[in-house]
């Protein structure tokens, strides 16, 4: 058994794969547990229990996790996303290097890093980086809520986008970034392009193009607190 999972049964990746006119398994995501490696989550912080699936939302949360959520629903998500955590979480930059490259899947072209989880350590943010320093054939993507890394000198076929709603908003200047919106007439109020609304996986162009845009609200959110 590989020592880490790479994901191809995602519909949204799939979407992007047929998109780019490309096999399902040349478009993969690569994920960790929700909340728990997500050191500047705020209004989104949710976590799903290692065991039992239970959700328990964060002190500020505002918005559940649409990952914990999926990780609460499917047992095989959440122990794949434990997985890699484990097998990546003690190892120096160096190690995790080696371990991505030799654990790549074969012929793959699109690598999304984290649709769940974000990046716990340095270290691990400095292993993707090299990661795609090596790997130009490849293009890796995602979001984060880490500002730092949004801005951190990376190779053209690495590009993140901030995820709005973490704790370091206060100094976010003008970074691309993807806001989250109640529907798509908010989007318009506010004259944000709508990512995944007629094509579901048009994020991963925004992003790549380093643009600001908006995802409108979707999955189960916590009752509303008083």
């Amino acid at each position: 058994m590989n020592k880490l999972h790479f994901a191809t049964h995602n519909s949204k990746i799939n979407k992007l794969a047929h998109s780019l006119g490309l096999k399902n398994t040349q478009v993969v995501a690569f994920d960790l547990p929700a909340g728990y490696t997500c050191p500047c989550a705020d209004t989104c912080q949710s976590f799903s229990n290692r065991e039992s699936g239970k959700i328990t939302d964060g002190k500020n949360c505002k918005i559940r996790c649409y990952a914990a959520s999926i990780e609460s629903a499917f047992t095989s998500a959440r122990n794949a996303h434990w997985r890699n955590f484990e097998a990546l979480k003690n190892l120096s930059t160096k190690e995790m290097v080696e371990l991505i490259l030799s654990e790549l899947p074969k012929n793959v072209k699109v690598v999304r890093i984290h649709s769940s989880g974000d990046y716990f350590a340095k270290r691990y943010f400095q292993a993707w980086v090299k990661v795609a320093e090596i790997r130009t054939d490849i293009k890796f993507f995602g979001y984060t809520k880490i500002l730092d890394y949004v801005n951190a000198d990376k190779p053209d076929n690495f590009r993140l986008v901030y995820s709005f709603g973490g704790k370091m908003d206060s100094k976010k200047t003008c970074e691309p970034t993807a806001y989250i919106v109640k529907d798509i007439a908010e989007a318009i109020i506010r004259g944000l392009l709508v990512s995944c609304a007629d094509n579901p996986a048009d994020d991963f162009d925004f992003i790549m193009e380093g643009k600001t845009f908006a995802l409108v609200l979707h999955g189960t959110q916590p009752a509303k607190k008083k």
